[in-house]
């Protein structure tokens, strides 16, 4: 009886994985590896922290960023010049714990995540799919995406946040993006305001990099020079064009310039004070002849 009993509870285990295989699968998958951190800044309580990891096809990834040493729990800062550690940075999305040791600042050692299921549930819940939504060109495991989440600190509230902005359908990688970015439903808010009422989560990336806020925007509009366009104003970042270089162009008489006109005056440092010189010797010269001047090309 005992042997039927235990031959019973095999097939029925071995029948649960065939139907279920591919759960028990899912479920079980681990995210883990290895991790290096170095203190970036004792006095502001900063490290930075990469985690490395194998992928679920063979690839190696690694993830990094600067955190504040109070976010991982159970490190102090004695332990930071010269002794193991075991800590952990606590998630919405999972729990990271770390194990190794550091010297003189600098750490080492391995990591398991586990992964918050009810926090993949709850951004289901809000229209994001954890399952099949993000970038197909990424690892695509739940718990892949879960560890990006807590790694990233992708939180319901973020998600909650963002959707109270009517900016529109946005899917994981937007989520993922907006967290990085520390893209947020005010500051969506704030550029649709100046007269972008269609930018998308890249054009807000964007902004993000190159530092273009609402005030930013509202200044080079009342310039005019085709603030019309979002990407006249990436370009007007980029190369440091402010409000403020825009008006002295203007005092200069230069009134009807184009964005790339702009950019060529910035890019060679022709100044007000040049323009001046340059428009006293001939008032109808051109902005291709004034940097011409400028670089030292001779001009008729």
């Amino acid at each position: 009886m005992q042997h039927f009993s235990t031959y019973f509870g095999r097939a029925a285990a071995l029948f649960i994985i065939i139907i279920f295989g591919n759960w028990i699968i899912a479920a079980q998958d681990t995210v883990s590896g290895n991790w290096t951190a170095k203190v970036k800044d004792a006095a502001s309580g900063k490290i930075n922290l990469s985690f490395e990891r194998k992928g679920e096809r063979g690839g190696k990834y690694q993830n990094g960023s600067t955190y504040d040493i109070s976010e991982l729990n159970g490190l102090n800062s004695g332990a930071l010049q010269n002794g193991s550690v075991n800590f952990s940075l606590v998630r919405e999305a999972g729990t990271i714990q770390c194990e190794g040791t550091f010297t003189d600042g600098k750490g080492s050692g391995t990591y398991r995540f586990a992964p918050s299921y009810a926090f993949a549930d709850g951004l289901r819940a809000r229209g994001f799919d954890l399952d099949s939504d993000g970038n197909s060109k990424r690892e695509s495991s739940l718990e892949e995406k879960l560890f990006m989440a807590a790694m990233l600190n992708v939180t319901t509230a973020l998600a909650d946040d963002l959707a109270a902005a009517n900016f529109g359908k946005l899917g994981l990688d937007d989520l993922f993006k907006a967290a990085i970015f520390k893209i947020d439903g005010k500051f969506m808010a704030e550029m649709k305001a100046t007269g972008f009422p269609n930018l998308s989560m890249d054009d807000l990336v964007k902004a993000r990099i190159f530092k273009i806020d609402a005030e930013f925007v509202r200044g080079i509009k009342d310039m005019g020079f085709g603030a019309d366009n979002f990407e006249h104003l990436v370009k007007y970042s980029i190369f440091k064009v402010t409000p403020e270089y825009l008006n002295s162009l203007r005092n200069e008489g230069l009134t009807n310039l184009d964005p790339e006109e702009v950019v060529k005056l910035r890019i060679f440092k022709v100044d007000a004070e040049f323009v001046r010189k340059a428009r006293t010797e001939n008032p109808n010269i051109s902005v291709g002849d004034i940097v011409n001047k400028k670089i030292g090309v001779w001009v008729n």
